[in-house]
């Protein structure tokens, strides 16, 4: 029988959404600071072949990852009744099982010689640690997923931050006595064990192994193609860097694995994190059209706010920054055309994203998976060729145009919900055109001298920030009045 949802519930949802959006945006806020200068210390500590070695097991382990879930967990957040406690077993029981098939194919990778002939021994070793994670993660699976279901954001949030400060702190440390690379491995497995243990510290359950028929037809129902969407994003990504990594030389592709992991920090700051709330918020509100148009509408323009002229300060203030430090990230300045590149890139996403998680927050994964066929085809036929005549820029390159595709997810969420895009982004986007547009004319100033460089950001952003009060200060007002209210 479907499930309706009240006003009252509704009211809660959105109290206990926007309460845990104010979670996450704490946690994001020291996640992300302890991340950036972790990356600022090992981009000064390691060798772009460091970068190299990490971004191609970060690759193979990724593409191992697909193996790890069929979707269970997902299945489990959207599934419109409350999962059983077989239920929750069976897929606990389907993840150890997959969890240890990913620690075999490891060892096979490492005992065939593969992997040491691009990475050398410290890569055998992080592969191997990261494989042995698999399973031991899924011990805090079951919890996360009944938090989640919960909307208790706020206790989601502890692990994460702890696990964060675990790993960075044994990376940065061991980095700094010189253990090279290999201290990836120490921190992976610190961070392995602290998270398993604060989680289940935190949401108890109960904990048996089981397989039953009945469970596995109800969640792999939905499951299987939300994992064969994932499969496709794997082919898209992992996969397809692996290949990339094998043909580059290790330097060249530390550049691109650096671009992309200092781009990917605005996406995660903003994007990701709100997906993670709205994810199981919206498949509580899967019979409520009017509340999930609202919500997505709230959702976009804040991302967008928030987002855009971050992307925009990053590609303009990436060659300036490295000019003026240029005795310690010097070395990073073959990778600046990219890392603009792949920072631009993320607006797209910024829309894109939550689109796709609405759409598969209402069950609709098959259009979801036509995206994702697009987007995988579009990878790997489109960057090849550029590849071949931009060198490892291309990768980047190709990044950027198959962004405009996201067009899509648009058009098909449109189909099911009436919203209103444009209304919602066209005030940031204006901003951060006047923003690129006073960064690059001052380019030559900014990268004179530290003070130059600070008041070369403090004026684009002033120009970001007053365009945006120009041409959207009802809305802004307005919005922000709507989050005080329903938190409330």
């Amino acid at each position: 029988m479907q499930k309706t949802t009240t006003n009252d519930e509704l009211q809660i949802i959105k109290r206990r959404s926007i309460s845990g959006a104010m979670s996450y945006l704490l946690r994001t806020i020291i996640l992300q600071g302890i991340g950036f200068l972790s990356l600022a210390i090992l981009s000064s500590l390691f060798a772009p072949e460091d970068f190299g070695i990490y971004g191609f097991i970060l690759m193979i382990i990724g593409l191992l990852t697909f193996f790890s879930d069929v979707g269970l967990a997902a299945a489990l957040i959207q599934k419109k009744t409350d999962p059983t406690v077989e239920e929750y077993r069976t897929a606990f029981t389907i993840q150890q099982l997959l969890g240890w098939f990913i620690v075999v194919i490891a060892v096979l990778l490492v005992a065939s010689g593969i992997v040491s002939r691009k990475t050398g021994w410290a890569g055998d070793w992080i592969l191997l640690t990261l494989a042995i994670s698999f399973p031991l993660t899924t011990l805090k699976t079951i919890p996360s997923v009944i938090l989640e279901r919960k909307l208790e954001f706020s206790k989601l949030v502890i692990p994460q931050i702890a696990e964060q400060i675990v790993f960075h702190g044994v990376l940065i440390f061991m980095a700094f006595q010189q253990w090279g690379v290999i201290s990836y491995a120490f921190a992976i497995g610190a961070r392995t064990i602290i998270g398993i243990l604060l989680m289940n510290v935190i949401q108890q359950w109960q904990f048996g192994l089981a397989i039953t028929k009945p469970a596995i037809k109800t969640l792999l129902s939905y499951g299987v193609k939300f994992q064969l969407n994932d499969f496709l994003a794997r082919i898209k990504d992992q996969l397809f860097y692996i290949v990339v990594g094998v043909m580059m030389p290790l330097r060249e592709f530390g550049y691109i694995q650096w671009s992309k992991n200092w781009s990917m920090y605005p996406y995660t700051l903003t994007v990701q994190n709100v997906m993670a709330i709205t994810f199981p918020t919206f498949s509580r509100l899967q019979h409520r059209k009017d509340a999930l148009a609202k919500g997505l509408e709230i959702s976009l323009f804040w991302i967008t706010l928030a987002i855009f002229p971050i992307i925009v300060g990053m590609a303009s203030f990436i060659t300036p920054f490295l000019s003026v430090f240029s005795s310690t990230y010097g070395k990073w300045m073959p990778a600046a055309f990219s890392f603009a590149l792949f920072s631009l890139s993320i607006g797209w996403s910024a829309i894109s994203t939550p689109l796709t998680n609405l759409l598969n927050a209402m069950g609709k994964i098959n259009q979801t998976l036509k995206l994702m066929i697009m987007w995988t085809l579009l990878t790997w036929v489109l960057t090849p060729p550029l590849v071949w005549w931009f060198g490892y820029n291309g990768v980047a390159i190709a990044a950027l145009l198959i962004s405009f595709s996201s067009i899509a997810a648009v058009w098909m969420v449109q189909e099911e919900l009436s919203f209103k895009l444009w209304d919602q982004i066209w005030p940031q986007l204006a901003a951060a055109t006047v923003m690129a547009a006073v960064a690059l004319i001052g380019r030559t100033y900014w990268q004179q001298s530290v003070g130059f460089l600070v008041s070369g950001m403090f004026v684009a952003l002033l120009s970001y920030v007053l365009t945006v009060f120009v041409l959207a200060k009802d809305r802004l007002i307005r919005n922000t009045l709507y989050l005080l209210r329903e938190r409330a």
